[in-house]
């Protein structure tokens, strides 16, 4: 029982040593911000937010068509089918769509950026910035952080908008709901907040990943074993925060 306490603890305590540091490396980087080399953030932007439009499109093109399976056929059952556009925009808007594609984020480039810098400390390129006088947060983090707040809403806007005709496809073909009564629904329901909260949400979500990604990596310990443990870190690290953050701001925004 001591042993899983302490277990327990070590583990809480790593969670909040982690979360020190990204606000720390967050101050860091916006006192840098005025240093930003934009064709290193659009370089960024193209290998972090355009590379991964594929597998955030997919990824919620059947969260979509799952949602209107399940919902679809239960609400036309019981004469509500004219709501069920409305009920699968505001759930992918809110909360499944900026959660998902953190979720990816974190998994594809959260992983790469730690690896990426990763390797920079181990092979002593990072101290090689230092001794060139270019500051390594100006240089390698504040990028990577504007290119994932930047790309991570815009991935949100056209996952959540792939995401709805997809349930719109399975509501028509499996429960014969109308396209028009569909997008209808979403006109009724919806409002421009419940995409905006989710747009507000991608914008700290994109930051939580690239800040956890380039500490991880700018700290990791030196070899192949370290590089990888960072990486894992990166990826548990930065989901555990986007799930606690999501809470804070649906807590907030709603």
């Amino acid at each position: 029982m001591m042993e899983m306490l302490e277990w327990l603890g070590r583990k809480t305590l790593g969670i909040f040593d982690q979360l020190g540091a990204i606000i720390l490396l967050f101050v860091a980087a916006v006192k840098q911000l005025p240093k930003i080399s934009f064709h290193e953030t659009a370089k960024q932007s193209l290998d972090l937010g355009v590379k991964s439009f594929s597998i955030v499109a997919l990824t919620l093109l059947f969260t979509g068509m799952v949602l209107s399976v399940q919902m679809a056929g239960v609400l036309t059952k019981y004469g509500a089918a004219f709501s069920i556009g409305g009920i699968v925009t505001i759930a992918m808007g809110r909360e499944l769509g900026p959660v998902l594609c953190g979720v990816v984020l974190a998994g594809r480039c959260g992983a790469a950026i730690t690896a990426e810098l990763g390797t920079m400390r181990v092979t002593e390129q990072i101290d090689a910035l230092r001794c060139m006088a270019v500051n390594p947060v100006a240089y390698l983090v504040v990028p990577r952080m504007v290119a994932c707040m930047t790309m991570l809403p815009v991935l949100n806007v056209f996952g959540v908008a792939i995401g709805i005709v997809g349930a719109m496809l399975v509501a028509a073909l499996k429960d014969g709901v109308s396209a028009y009564t569909f997008f209808h629904s979403i006109q009724v329901f919806c409002g421009t907040e419940d995409i905006s909260a989710g747009i507000i949400k991608s914008v700290i979500f994109g930051m939580i990943v690239a800040l956890v990604g380039c500490d991880r990596g700018m700290t990791c310990d030196a070899g192949a074993e370290g590089v990888g443990k960072a990486t894992t870190q990166s990826v548990v690290y930065s989901i555990v925060m986007l799930f606690a953050a999501n809470y804070l701001l649906s807590s907030v925004l709603f």
